[in-house]
C-alpha cells in the first residue's frame, strides 16, 4: 500500500510504499485484546496484602465465659467478625504476569498498525530529531499533526534527545519499531511514524 511522508512542517513532500502484511492485514480484534489485557496484568504490582486472623497480634484468651452472660460465643478478638481482627480470603501478594504467544502479538501489533492506517490516525513523517532537547522545539514540530492528544512516535531506534524533549509532555509516548506497545498504540489518537521505521516495521513483523 502506499503512504503519503509527511516533512516536520506538516507538508506532504512524496509517497512511500508500506508493506501489506502489517499496515493492510485483517484486523483481528481478538488478538488486540488478549494483547492490551496482557500487557495491563504485566504492570500491575500485586503487592495488596491482608492479615488472616492466624497472623493477628493480640491475645487468645476467651473474651467472656461460653455460657452465662447471655452473650454470643467468642472464641478471641482475633476473629474476623470484631473490629481489628483478621480478614477472611483478603488479598495477599502475588505476581498477576503472564505469557502470550508471539505469533499472536504479532498479530495484534499488525491489526492495530492496519486499523491507524486504515482510519488515517497514522501518519508517516521524515526522520527527525531535537538535537536541542528542548520540550518547546518537539511541540512546535507536533503542532504541526497533533492538538495536544494523545500521540505515540514510533522511532527507528532509541533517541535520548528526542526522548528527553518529550518526557514532559504527558500525552506523548515514544516507541522502537521492534519494542511496541499495544496499549498505547490503541489508545493512541495520532500513530507518527518515522521514516525508517515504517520500513523497518514491514520488515520485522512481516510473516515469517
Amino acid at each position: 500500500m502506499k503512504a503519503k511522508v509527511y516533512s516536520i512542517d506538516g507538508k506532504e513532500v512524496r509517497e512511500i510504499e508500506l508493506s501489506d502484511e502489517v499496515f493492510g492485514s485483517k484486523v483481528s480484534e481478538g488478538a488486540i485484546y488478549y494483547a492490551v489485557t496482557n500487557e495491563l496484568a504485566n504492570k500491575r504490582v500485586g503487592t495488596a496484602s491482608t492479615k488472616t486472623r492466624g497472623r493477628i497480634k493480640g491475645s487468645t484468651a476467651k473474651p467472656w465465659p461460653q455460657k452465662g452472660t447471655g452473650r454470643a460465643r467468642a472464641g478471641d478478638r482475633k476473629s474476623p467478625v470484631w473490629v481489628g481482627g483478621g480478614v477472611v480470603f483478603g488479598p495477599q501478594p502475588r505476581d498477576y504476569s503472564y505469557r502470550i504467544p508471539k505469533k499472536m502479538k504479532r498479530v495484534a501489533y499488525r491489526s492495530i498498525l492496519s486499523m491507524k492506517a486504515k482510519s488515517d490516525q497514522l501518519k508517516v513523517v521524515e526522520d527527525f530529531s531535537v538535537e536541542s532537547g528542548k520540550t518547546r522545539d518537539l511541540v512546535r514540530i507536533l503542532s504541526n499533526f497533533v492538538d495536544s492528544d494523545r500521540t505515540v512516535i514510533v522511532m527507528k531506534d532509541d533517541d535520548p534527545m528526542l526522548k528527553r524533549a518529550g518526557r514532559n509532555i504527558p500525552w506523548l509516548h515514544f516507541q522502537s519499531f521492534n519494542r511496541l506497545s499495544a496499549h498505547d498504540l490503541y489508545y493512541g489518537r495520532c500513530v507518527l511514524v518515522l521514516e525508517t521505521a515504517a520500513n523497518r516495521l514491514g520488515e520485522f513483523y512481516g510473516r515469517k
